[in-house]
């Protein structure tokens, strides 16, 4: 068998299969089985900032309908006595760690970062070997300029630095004018991975009962072009290291992702769709194609199609696109 493991984020992992946030990834026994079918590290399905502080708001309101003396001591209570979701959330973390060898990395889903960030704290506290900040700014706001927006990203990573030492990825949109540099920017703050891409519900109209209602909740292979590009694109051009996602449903994908320069990927629609067998067959697809091109790691054939390493650069840009047409 090829030897499959790899590095990301200075975490050693068995493969470059992670199980990303989701469903899959929201209880204990279900990160067993995750570990069991050979996923090489699980994201926990992802906190909202929002709750994170209505909890935390809560608690803080309790305390002072208790007549507590020092609010500072806010800071030292007890997670496990928040009601429901913090703790849970911790007590999930500390019994994976537990009972899990591989890497069990916490997500928060953020537009700020105001009020919840000091919560990544006690993530690490509980043992997460890392922490993935799936961060999105819409770009919607009519007041807001894109510089205004853009830079909402660095000062989450910058506060979120300041509380915890474990490493830290970025999930982020391409939702971004100039995306290489800034995608090259946020490298440099520290990060230690940039995950490419998020993924969002699109709205959609039921036209029967007049509402919006969300489409395509889950991705299909076809959505692989975009990351499979943008991998490509800033392999070898960043300062961390990259994860690839949305549109990775089969082995091919898997294969595809590395070879763009992917140091890890992560799956979560295609367990969805296939059950938790996938990842295996996944693996399985992974390891004989290696046998098959000669490859004894996955370090040896990683970025082989990367923009930097392709003869010709072009064929990640617009003009393919018009050489389509012109040949039609």
């Amino acid at each position: 068998m090829a030897d499959l493991t790899t590095n990301y984020m200075g975490l050693e992992l068995k493969n470059p299969l992670i199980a990303g946030s989701s469903g899959f990834t929201d209880t204990l026994e279900k990160l067993k089985t995750l570990e069991e079918k050979g996923v090489g590290a699980v994201v926990l399905k992802s906190l909202f900032e929002e709750e994170i502080v209505h909890e935390m708001e809560e608690t803080f309101n309790k305390m002072q309908s208790e007549n507590f003396l020092y609010p500072e001591t806010y800071n030292y209570f007890e997670y496990e006595d928040i009601e429901d979701t913090l703790g849970n959330y911790i007590k999930l973390i500390s019994d994976a760690k537990k009972e899990l060898s591989i890497p069990v990395i916490p997500s928060v889903n953020c537009i700020s970062n105001q009020k919840w960030t000091y919560f990544a704290k006690e993530m690490e506290d509980a043992g997460a070997d890392a922490l993935e900040l799936n961060a999105f700014i819409l770009p919607s706001d009519f007041t807001h300029t894109s510089e205004a927006n853009e830079k909402m990203y660095f000062d989450i990573i910058k506060e979120v630095q300041k509380h915890v030492s474990i490493p830290i990825s970025l999930k982020l949109s391409y939702y971004f004018s100039a995306l290489a540099p800034t995608l090259q920017e946020l490298s440099k703050t520290g990060i230690k991975s940039l995950v490419l891409f998020n993924r969002f519900y699109s709205p959609d109209f039921n036209l029967q009962t007049m509402k919006v209602i969300p489409s395509h909740v889950l991705s299909h292979p076809g959505e692989i072009a975009i990351s499979l590009r943008w991998i490509a694109v800033m392999a070898g051009r960043v300062d961390c290291d990259l994860a690839a996602s949305t549109g990775v449903h089969e082995g091919q994908g898997l294969i595809k992702q590395l070879l763009a320069g992917a140091d890890a990927v992560q799956i979560a629609s295609t367990i969805y769709k296939n059950g938790y067998d996938i990842i295996p067959d996944m693996l399985k697809v992974l390891d004989n194609w290696m046998d098959e091109q000669e490859y004894d790691t996955v370090k040896e054939f990683q970025g082989k199609m990367s923009q930097q390493e392709i003869k010709n650069p072009a064929s990640y840009e617009r003009v393919q696109f018009m050489k389509y047409f012109s040949e039609k």
